[in-house]
């Protein structure tokens, strides 16, 4: 029999002078990530919702955004992807400069972003998206397997343009920076060096293209259905182009697999077109004079 204390003495003489050294690495690692995390929060003026954004400045997330498009465009360009001068274009760029015009509303600094838009002629994706900064683009899968409306694209990029106006985008960045300092912490205890800072930089590009939370797609669906229905297309066709989305599936709508849909997202997008009528009709009977705002940047 294994006199008293015994095993306790065992399991402590059996670990590893690696082990050793990486237990108050852990602890380490959980205390900063909760100064951080708390450092870097703060309240979104326009959603009301405390979140983590601190870590990356406004300008950083544009500039960082600005570059990744420029350079996605260019290779899409080459593949002769990138639509020009074409009907829809033409119509998409309509669409959001009306919905620009009242994003700026919520969000006054806005005005000053270069806000561009492409149409990526790739039929068989359905999905759109709109960077820090204003830099967007939507897929032509969008007409090709939704036959969407054009109050339905108005729906989809007024979802999109309210990730950047909510600053979605700079808070998943803000939260892989607050997992790269972890990440040097336990490479400089283990002595991997360089290979935390690799490791570190994949971390912050991997967290802009990772899934929207449930809670940022609840904020991106108030918020772009009000934006719409103010620009003047029908809240109604929130709920269509959903239903849709529904009917072909995330197999095919890349847009589902980064825009997972919080709960009951048919009955309160219903219940937020109720709320926004009135700003439908108003703009329907009194419609805004057309402004540009897009692809005004060279």
């Amino acid at each position: 029999m294994p006199k008293k204390g015994e095993n306790r003495t065992q399991s402590v003489t059996s670990s590893t002078p690696a082990d050793l050294k990486i237990r108050p690495v852990k602890i380490a690692l959980i205390l900063v990530a909760a100064a951080v995390a708390l450092a870097g929060c703060t309240t979104n003026p326009i959603t009301g919702r405390s979140q983590l954004v601190g870590l990356v400045s406004e300008s950083e997330a544009i500039s960082g955004s600005a570059a990744a498009y420029k350079d996605m465009m260019g290779e899409l360009d080459k593949k002769k992807q990138v639509e020009r001068e074409s009907a829809r274009t033409q119509k998409v760029q309509e669409i959001t400069d009306r919905l620009i015009a009242q994003a700026i509303k919520f969000r006054p600094e806005a005005a000053g972003w270069r806000w561009e838009v492409q149409v990526i002629n790739d039929p068989k994706t359905v999905n759109a998206f709109c960077m820090a900064g204003g830099k967007m683009a939507i897929y032509s899968g969008m007409w090709e397997q939704l036959k969407a409306t054009d109050d339905e694209i108005a729906q989809v990029m007024g979802h999109e343009i309210s990730h950047a106006l909510a600053d979605h985008t700079r808070e998943r960045m803000s939260v892989a920076r607050s997992t790269d300092i972890g990440v040097q912490i336990l490479a400089a205890a283990t002595g991997v060096g360089n290979a935390g800072g690799s490791l570190m930089q994949t971390a912050a590009v991997v967290a802009i293209g990772l899934p929207n939370s449930r809670e940022s797609e609840a904020e991106a669906d108030q918020i772009g259905i009000e934006l719409a229905a103010r620009a003047g297309f029908d809240p109604r066709s929130a709920v269509t182009l959903w239903e849709k989305m529904g009917k072909i599936g995330s197999g095919q709508a890349e847009f589902l697999s980064t825009h997972p849909s919080p709960e009951h997202r048919a009955e309160k997008l219903k219940e937020l077109g109720v709320k926004v009528q009135p700003h439908f009709l108003a703009a329907k009977a009194n419609p805004a004079r057309p402004q540009r705002y897009v692809n005004l940047a060279k």
